[in-house]
């Protein structure tokens, strides 16, 4: 017999007995306080879903419609945008869901293990392509004739990026139960990770994690920043008159300077909801955090979580007028090409495109 369906209908027992109730919304303690704030959440996730919606499908179709945006720097900022999409699309929806549907889980079996697989493995996604960026922006800089990587190989890089998120995300799936307790009274479908007989390895993943999605982007920007800015001081493009020097040198920091804002808004997006996970695993008697306030803390954290799909649309936009401009005017229905080429700001002799910058 799975020993798992029995340890959770004891959690419910134990609860039951100590609180004197028997609706399902009272077996889960914090479940009334979180349900108090339903009106307040609801609302905000679904402001996640439209604008994050919205926002990386127009960077999308962005890189998409205009040629000349094809390429390698592009080509990963539309990854990054097509993660936070699958992940605002998917996950978002169904995990508020389950967090205030009083009977749990309401999508199945198969999606209660594909839900935060996809979750999981877009959040590495987007680790990793922040790396590729930060890794392409210093190649732009220190070898400007050097040719840049092909379109192809963009693809293998993505694929690579994907088959790795989707496999570094795999444990958490692995371990998620779905567990239909209907059949013994509790009107109730969990869908949980549970690591019976395994907490060392949920606590070694735990801690993986929160390193792997703070300490690979931050070291990779922090590196590729270090490096162009000494590269910058101490060469100069060959037969570049000072001015254009000193315009190319401001373009690349420009270009720069959204890869470290959307780094750190990443970071700062998910870091509450790391440290909570990792407290909740450290603490699993509750002698930190109060159980009452834990599913608050939960959905709090994880909302502004989901809400690091929305950033980078307007990151790229309100450092760049013409991506702005066709943002607000819609202006690509008379003029595509214009709007959908940032680097039109240029003269055209000496533009070349790419979202944010003229780099080539």
């Amino acid at each position: 017999m799975d020993p798992l369906p029995e340890h959770v209908l004891v959690g419910f027992n134990r609860t039951i007995l100590a609180s004197n109730q028997t609706e399902p919304v009272d077996k889960f303690s914090g479940t009334q306080l979180l349900l108090r704030f339903r009106p307040l959440f609801v609302p905000l996730y679904s402001l996640v879903v439209v604008v994050a919606g919205v926002g990386n499908s127009f960077l999308l179709a962005c890189i998409l419609a205009d040629k000349k945006l094809h390429n390698a720097t592009n080509f990963f900022i539309g990854n990054l945008a097509a993660g936070d999409l699958l992940m605002c699309l998917s996950c978002v929806p169904l995990t508020a869901s389950y967090a205030f549907d009083l009977h749990g889980w309401a999508f199945g079996q198969p999606l209660c293990h594909l839900i935060p697989l996809l979750q999981g493995a877009t959040v590495f996604a987007s680790v990793l392509s922040l790396t590729a960026i930060a890794i392409d922006r210093y190649v732009v800089v220190a070898y400007p004739i050097r040719r840049r990587i092909s379109g192809w190989r963009c693809s293998i890089v993505a694929l690579g990026v994907w088959a790795a998120s989707l496999a570094l995300a795999a444990p958490p799936s692995l371990h998620t139960r779905y567990l239909d307790l209907r059949p013994s009274g509790m009107e109730v479908v969990v869908c949980e990770e549970f690591w019976l007989g395994a907490e060392r390895q949920r606590l070694l993943y735990s801690c993986f994690f929160l390193l792997a999605s703070y300490m690979i982007p931050l070291l990779s920007v922090s590196i590729s920043y270090c490096a162009i800015s000494i590269h910058l001081q101490r060469h100069m493009v060959p037969g570049e008159p000072c001015h254009s020097r000193q315009r190319w040198t401001r373009q690349r920091r420009k270009t720069f300077s959204l890869l470290v804002a959307s780094v750190l808004a990443f970071a700062l997006c998910w870091l509450p909801l790391q440290i909570l996970n990792l407290l909740l695993d450290l603490d699993s008697d509750f002698r930190i955090l109060d159980k009452h306030y834990v599913n608050v803390l939960q959905v709090s954290c994880h909302l502004l979580a989901m809400s690091s799909t929305c950033y980078n649309p307007f990151i790229y936009a309100s450092l760049h007028r013409k991506v702005r401009a066709h943002l607000f005017s819609h202006c690509a229905s008379r003029n595509p090409a214009a709007c959908l080429t940032p680097a039109s700001e240029l003269p055209v002799k000496e533009s070349t495109a790419e979202i944010p910058s003229p780099d080539n």
